[in-house]
């Protein structure tokens, strides 16, 4: 009995004593595993930035630069843990990684499989195309101007100034709106005239201002045109459709919808035609027949206001 547990102990001495041989004799190469990593890492984004700043100088398309310049950066990262990998005597981990399933596994296991997912979704996007830099697009509830692609998430920056990071398996996978992939973009607004106004005449009226308006698209293939629309309670509602310019969004489009707007109520004045305001009604209940009103003036200078 004494023997064996004698022999037991040896035996873990045996064990504990190789294994500092072993970690001794592997500090050589993990400091110079070390030093290889950090010096690579610099060296590697030094080269991406310069090779980053070749690529966009010679392509029209900067997102598809942006997003082969940060591949890039991604590309010589890993080569430089490699050579850290080996430079440690794990040479077959290394070899193994430059295998389809070792980059199968870098990716969706050891990059985490939300990571590898929309890695893979973020060279989706860069080939297929949905959008541009500077595209307006609306993806869920969020509006605003594409700022990059990066290999993981979508930079968005909506017009009150918010910057937004959208994972790019949703924006693969979810219904997007690009407001911008062509330049032009259909918008409405209504006007509510009278019921004994002229229909005929006040669609002419606004129809001349769409006519003649400068930020409106007269190209003969959009074409701007109102129509009725809806006999409301107080008005006959019209709806006013056109066409404008959305490469610069906000300024093209929501500015100039105002200046739409406004051209449009100043000719209705101009005109003579009136955009009532909805009318009240007022019941009376247990027996009243009458209501009674008292009618102030004002009689201060320059005033025409009457208070009922």
């Amino acid at each position: 009995m004494e023997d064996q547990v004698e022999t037991q102990v040896e035996t873990l001495q045996t064990v504990f004593t190789d294994l500092w041989n072993d970690l001794i004799g592997a500090i050589p190469g993990l400091l110079l595993a070390l030093v290889i990593f950090i010096i690579g890492l610099f060296v590697a984004r030094w080269l991406a930035k310069i090779a980053g700043r070749k690529i966009l100088s010679q392509m029209d398309d900067p997102l598809m630069g942006r997003f082969l310049t940060n591949t890039l950066r991604i590309l010589l990262i890993l080569g430089v843990v490699l050579l850290a990998l080996r430079a440690m005597g794990l040479g077959g981990i290394a070899a193994g990684i430059f295998g389809a399933a070792g980059v199968g596994a870098v990716v969706l296991g050891f990059a985490f499989q939300d990571i590898g997912e929309n890695f893979i979704a973020g060279i989706v996007l860069a080939f297929n195309r949905p959008f541009d830099v500077d595209d307006t697009i609306r993806l869920d509830d969020h509006f605003g101007r594409v700022r990059g692609l990066n290999l993981r998430y979508t930079h968005l920056k909506t017009f009150d100034g918010k910057d937004i990071y959208i994972p790019n398996a949703d924006v693969l996978k979810k219904p997007l709106q690009n407001y911008t992939a062509d330049g032009f973009i259909r918008t409405d607004f209504g006007v509510g005239i009278d019921y004994g106004d002229d229909i005929e005449g006040a669609k002419e009226v606004i129809q001349e201002v769409l006519d003649g308006h400068d930020r409106l698209v007269h190209d003969g293939e959009h074409e701007n045109f109102v129509v009725e629309d809806e006999l409301a309670v107080s008005t006959v509602n019209l709806k006013v459709f056109f066409w404008l310019y959305t490469k610069d969004y906000r300024a093209n489009a929501l500015q100039s919808r105002g200046l739409v707007m406004r051209d449009v109520k100043n000719a209705i004045d101009r005109t003579g035609y009136s955009m009532p305001a909805d009318i009240t009604e007022v019941k009376l209940y247990g027996g009243e027949k009458d209501i009674p009103i008292r009618v102030e003036f004002d009689n201060t200078p320059n005033s025409e206001a009457e208070n009922l």
